[in-house]
């Protein structure tokens, strides 16, 4: 879809009729795209996709980190943009008040890194 061209705006009803192998459509940052024709040809096969059928993809799609390719494809694919559908940022994006997001690091892990220092610290001044 060029850039001049005005997008058709779906409502999430009518996304959500588009859920079969057949006649496919996903959203992806508040934008509607018919990837029917891509099914076939997606490297990590068409069950992925077909799981987010007729739903918002972002996530989905953001997790496993396509290319540059990936998301080259999706323009072609570009049908219209859903309503009210706010884009997202992506990640790692600074919000609002200029802090990024919080680390991915899980808090058990850190609590036991913070446990074993403490830990040799008492076993070394023993």
């Amino acid at each position: 879809m060029s850039d001049t061209t005005e997008l058709k705006v779906y409502t999430s009803e009518q996304v959500k009729e588009h859920n079969t192998a057949e006649d496919l459509w996903i959203v992806y940052n508040g934008h509607v795209y018919d990837v029917t024709k891509y099914l076939d040809e997606h490297p990590g096969g068409e069950e992925v996709i077909v799981d987010c059928a007729g739903e918002d993809a972002t996530e989905a799609f953001d997790d496993i980190g396509h290319s540059d390719d990936a998301h080259e494809i999706l323009k072609d694919l570009l049908i219209g943009k859903l309503e009210g559908g706010a884009v997202k940022p992506a990640k790692g994006a600074s919000s609002s008040s200029g802090q990024t997001e919080a680390s991915s690091v899980p808090v058990p892990l850190i609590a036991a890194a913070i446990f074993a220092v403490f830990a040799g610290v008492y076993f070394y001044m023993k």
